[in-house]
């Protein structure tokens, strides 16, 4: 038997609201950095914290508290407790709207299965995690209101809980639900405290985004030819997700990473080449990250000749590179959309690493230097990465720079942080997220079919090319 593949029990579903009469009905257009979020499915994180008490000890001392301190954060960040709306006629944009009917659903449940397991480092089976999700529609076309977030809450008993969301990006980009799951656990951990940090607290007003280039109309447009087609959201799940695929957690520690630095410079002087820019923790870890997946796939599924291009694809920061002051308690979405590109060959030679720093290293110095530029492209070059199974394209989700594992709801940190829709990627995504335990450290999610799993583990432990 799996060891992680019990179903749940449901013991509760609850609809949390801000406190009554706290929150006017309020309505929020969609900036150009919040649509092409529509194009994809929701984001699903898993928190998973110790806790040595049985389910009956949970439900009559914490999940009260634990329902009062959500609805508590949602009178701050209502935009999580509204709802898509989707206009009858498709010519008008979408755009978030919050009344006093809307809620965040919130399920509660119980697991038998192996905690320690669904915790560990090494490969476990993705459909172990399915049922810890809670349920959120898509976002497809049928419908025209959709919710934003949801939020599941399993115990295992005497052992740990796990509290799991589905929430759409098109509402807050990573940094956004950050502030969120940070204030809702401060309000549960200390309820005497009826103050939030006020650095956490949203900021919504719209005009803080400039829209310079008139990329909105270029995304609706995106968007008006998306929905009159059937296939409206990429790489959502189509349930047919291979059941083979093993999901694992590698570890990026500073020594790592200087070692391959020091590895780049020494093999750039000695051949004479420039050297890559921009060689930076997260950098160095995408290069490397991005190395052993073009190894691991030529591994399963044999070398390609040619120049095959390898696209590699990563979210960028947008806070301090828009060339004007963003709050940084700006609420929705403020990050590109980046991607750069090499050869399957060339990142599979023996100076791999430095052709992927190098693309990588370059394509953010452009992104410093003009944070915009080519931004038009952005939706039709990520549909890109969801083609054939082929086609050895990688995707980067996340960031080092979010302390997910500083979320402390009174509970210690976080056990383990889970990151499931890259699943939909069906192999073409990693994630990343800073390290539980080592300052400067990068944890790096990796969902794939178990031959390449295998592959992928064994070039990521030999570290560096040795020649």
């Amino acid at each position: 038997m799996d060891k992680g593949r019990l179903a749940v029990e449901i013991v509760g579903r609850y609809r949390v609201s801000p406190p009554p009469k706290t929150v006017p009905p309020t309505s929020l257009p969609l900036t150009f950095f919040d649509i092409p979020w529509l194009f994809f499915s929701p984001t699903q994180p898993l928190f998973f914290y110790d806790y040595p008490y049985p389910t009956s000890h949970f439900l009559s001392t914490a999940l009260r508290p634990l329902i009062h301190s959500l609805s508590l954060t949602l009178q701050h960040f209502f935009a999580l407790a509204a709802t898509l709306v989707f206009p009858p006629h498709s010519s008008n944009p979408p755009f978030i709207v919050y009344d006093r009917s809307n809620f965040v659903s919130l399920v509660v449940a119980q697991s038998t299965a192996d905690f320690h397991h669904l915790c560990s480092n090494h490969q476990r089976c993705i459909n172990d995690f399915y049922p810890l999700l809670p349920p959120l529609p898509s976002g497809e076309q049928k419908e025209t209101q959709t919710p934003l977030l949801a939020a599941q809450t399993t115990i295992f008993s005497n052992v740990g809980v796990c509290i799991g969301f589905a929430y759409h990006n098109v509402v807050a980009d990573g940094r956004s639900f950050n502030s969120f799951i940070k204030t809702w656990a401060s309000l549960f951990k200390d309820p005497s405290s009826c103050s939030v940090n006020s650095s956490l607290l949203p900021f919504y007003d719209r005009t803080a985004i400039k829209d310079s280039y008139g990329l909105q109309s270029i995304f609706l447009n995106h968007w008006r030819k998306r929905r009159s087609s059937t296939n409206m959201v990429i790489g959502v799940s189509d349930k047919n997700l291979d059941s083979a695929m093993v999901r694992a957690t590698f570890f990026m520690c500073p020594d790592d990473m200087e070692k391959i630095k020091g590895w780049i410079v020494g093999r750039c002087k000695v051949k004479n080449m420039e050297q890559p820019p921009r060689l930076t923790p997260s950098n160095l870890t995408c290069a490397y990250v991005w190395v052993c997946l073009i190894k691991s796939h030529e591994k399963v599924n044999g070398k390609l000749t040619g120049k095959n291009p390898s696209y590699f694809g990563f979210n960028a920061g947008g806070l301090t590179r828009l060339g004007y002051p963003v709050p940084a308690a700006y609420f929705g979405n403020c990050i590109a959309f980046a991607r750069t590109m090499a050869t399957q060959s060339e990142l599979s030679g023996e100076d791999g690493i430095i052709v992927a720093a190098d693309a990588i290293g370059n394509r953010v110095k452009e992104l410093d230097e003009a944070f915009l530029e080519g931004a038009e492209n952005w939706i039709s070059e990520w549909g890109e990465f969801y083609g054939s199974d082929l086609e050895p394209h990688v995707m980067v989700f996340g960031s080092p720079k979010l302390d997910f594992y500083e979320t402390d709801f009174g509970w210690g940190k976080a056990r383990r942080i889970e990151e499931i829709s890259m699943d939909n990627a069906k192999g073409k995504a990693v994630w990343f997220t800073q390290s539980r335990d080592v300052k400067g450290g990068i944890e790096v999610g990796v969902a794939l079919p178990k031959p390449k799993m295998d592959a992928f583990t064994c070039f990521f432990t030999q570290l560096l090319p040795h020649h």
